[in-house]
């Protein structure tokens, strides 16, 4: 059973920053890729950061620069640092993990960034 929990979500003004925090259970740390999504209203959800079993991560262009992916094998647990925040960064930040072609997803945590 793979289960991931993500916090650290909240209100925060732009410019400022935010760390979220993904604790997994089972197997996840063998999963072939893990990484963070979010979801705006209305919108798609998009890729955010991720890191493949050999270490390298991947980020879009607009965050690039601004966030960091990271693990603790030691204590289960992906984080995503998020700094130089933005309005559009606003929505539900979801952690995933792709184990034999299956994703599991977590509940979600709100990011909201006001002007």
């Amino acid at each position: 059973q793979v289960q991931l929990v993500e916090s650290g979500g909240g209100l925060v003004q732009a410019g400022g920053s935010l760390r979220l925090s993904c604790a997994a259970s089972g197997t996840i740390f063998r999963a072939d890729t893990m990484g963070w999504y979010r979801q705006a209203p209305g919108k798609q959800r998009e890729l955010v950061a991720t890191f493949t079993r050999d270490g390298s991560t991947n980020y879009p262009d607009s965050v690039k620069g601004r966030f960091t992916i990271s693990r603790d094998n030691a204590k289960n647990t992906m984080y995503l640092q998020m700094n130089s925040l933005k309005p559009e960064d606003t929505g539900v930040y979801y952690c995933n993990a792709q184990i034999l072609g299956l994703h599991y997803w977590g509940q979600g945590t709100q990011v909201t960034i006001s002007s």
